[in-house]
């Protein structure tokens, strides 16, 4: 059982990628709470969601990545 390099360093990326997205998400909530009465509350509100979802699901796929890359058979 080897280790695909390629599709471990694919889920790497999208590690890092999560790891983004987990301090861009607080970030953007924060700054739409803490604006209210601004006109753009809810878009701001609402990216911010969105991109807490992202991270959520990112950090899901991401670890499926790499344990596909060090336990899965090969196809050979």
């Amino acid at each position: 059982m080897k280790t695909d390099k390629n599709l471990l360093i694919k889920g790497l990326k999208f590690i890092a990628y999560t790891i983004a997205l987990m301090f861009a998400a607080p970030i953007v909530l924060y700054q739409a709470f803490k604006n209210e009465g601004h006109p753009f509350f809810w878009p701001v509100l609402i990216v911010g969601f969105i991109l807490a979802i992202l991270a959520i699901g990112m950090g899901f796929y991401s670890i499926k990545v790499i344990m596909d890359s060090l336990f899965k058979k090969s196809s050979k």
